[in-house]
């Protein structure tokens, strides 16, 4: 095998210098970036024996390169000619020069891959600089790059960055599955479900108190089913002694029917729930008393905007054998990013109903806005600008008064 290195001032002017010089049957052993460019490392008159007794898939001849990127990179597909080999079986244990040929392929494969990606990436941004401007914009706000391209994809203002970007984040504004919810004007039986520590029962408290404020206190009650962490049951009791309503204790599907029957002449019910785990086995059977008798419990999962994309998804999955009608999402003033946390909302379609922006009882409750969720995104992913212009607009959102907040996102 003779090897020889190439150095120019890019990976498509290197590619090129291998194809004229080497031809066709070159074989690409390695690929990088220097200080003076792009650097490429090829060989020729390999055994075509070894290679075929070998994994060939770990071998990159000059026309298997083009192909994956000829579309990006046409200067390069016109320079090479077609050689993928077909993968054979394994070689012998004994055969030990074949083993070391393979050992430094498979070294070398991967100095390859990031260079080609970049390569390609830099072609879309030369020939559509405003779609690749709208994709990594999205990736800064934490869009999932799949739901990003069909954004980029719905963007017909491709010559103009402002046009472009206003198109995106209005189709972003569309694809959020954000609903209206009668809960504070017609009431119901409603239970919070969701893990540990993402704020049920403050926004439990949240509830109550606007609904008591538009209704009256005697319509509303707090029922507690959360037997396991300590303490629970006497922070509900302390906001019902706050908001001058009832809290009840239900430790299971029996007690919760028979608290049920006794306020059926209120027209407010929430039903605080104990935290549980996405990863617990029994997750059904610890909800299973929301199904007991003739009571049409509405479930509301509640997820908090600071936590990561997967771990929320692997959250959304978990609770789907809950049946929740809808979401609420909390903590928004304690987020860094939310475009993951909105991504697997689009994901799942699952309704996002109400938001929380803080501990205050009931100011920090608000009812879901595509606008001012798109508008928080973009602006918790910018510098300090941004930043401040997103200060700015939870100030004003929490600058009304009574009962003004709940629809401070109008």
């Amino acid at each position: 095998m003779k090897m020889k290195r190439f150095i120019a001032a890019g990976m498509r002017d290197a590619m090129q210098q291998v194809g004229e010089e080497l031809g066709p049957d070159a074989l690409i052993l390695s690929s990088r970036k220097t200080e003076d460019g792009a650097e490429i490392i090829a060989a020729v008159d390999y055994e075509e024996e070894l290679l075929d007794a070998g994994d060939s898939s770990t071998a990159t001849p000059v026309e298997a390169l083009s192909q994956s990127v000829q579309e990006s990179v046409p200067a390069v597909a016109e320079t090479a000619a077609s050689a993928v080999k077909e993968e054979m079986p394994a070689p012998s244990v004994d055969d030990e020069s074949l083993q070391e040929v393979r050992t430094e392929i498979r070294a070398l494969r991967s100095m390859l891959e990031v260079p080609l990606s970049q390569l390609g990436w830099d072609e879309v941004r030369r020939r559509e600089p405003v779609r690749a401007a709208i994709v990594e914009h999205l990736d800064v706000m934490q869009v999932h790059p799949v739901i990003a391209n069909r954004i980029a994809d719905g963007v017909s203002a491709i010559n103009d960055d402002r046009e472009g970007w206003k198109q995106a984040t209005s189709i972003l504004e569309g694809m959020l599955p954000v609903i209206d919810d009668d809960l504070l004007a017609s009431g119901g039986t409603v239970a919070l479900v969701g893990p540990t520590g993402v704020g049920k029962t403050t926004t439990i408290a949240k509830i109550a108190a606007a609904f008591a404020m538009r209704h009256g206190r005697r319509h509303v009650a707090l029922v507690s089913m959360d037997h396991y962490r300590i303490g629970a049951h006497e922070q509900l009791r302390t906001y019902g002694r706050l908001l001058g309503v009832p809290v009840h204790i239900a430790g299971d599907a029996q007690e919760l029917h028979a608290v049920l029957n006794q306020m059926h002449d209120r027209k407010l019910v929430l039903i605080d729930t104990a935290g549980t785990s996405q990863r617990d086995t029994e997750l059904p059977d610890k909800f299973a008393a929301l199904d007991t008798g003739d009571a049409d419990i509405r479930r509301y999962l509640v997820l908090s905007a600071t936590g990561q994309a997967e771990l929320t998804d692997d959250i959304v999955r978990s609770f789907a054998c809950i049946g929740p009608d809808k979401c609420i999402l909390t903590k928004l003033d304690e987020a860094t990013g939310i475009g993951g946390v909105l991504s697997v909302l689009i994901k799942h379609r699952l309704p996002l109903a109400w938001t929380g922006n803080g501990q205050r009882v009931p100011d920090d409750f608000h009812p879901a806005r595509a606008h001012e969720l798109v508008m928080l995104a973009e602006a918790l992913a910018g510098e300090d600008a941004a930043m401040h212009a997103n200060a700015s607009w939870l100030h004003a959102m929490n600058s009304a008064g009574g009962d003004a907040h709940v629809h401070a996102f109008l």
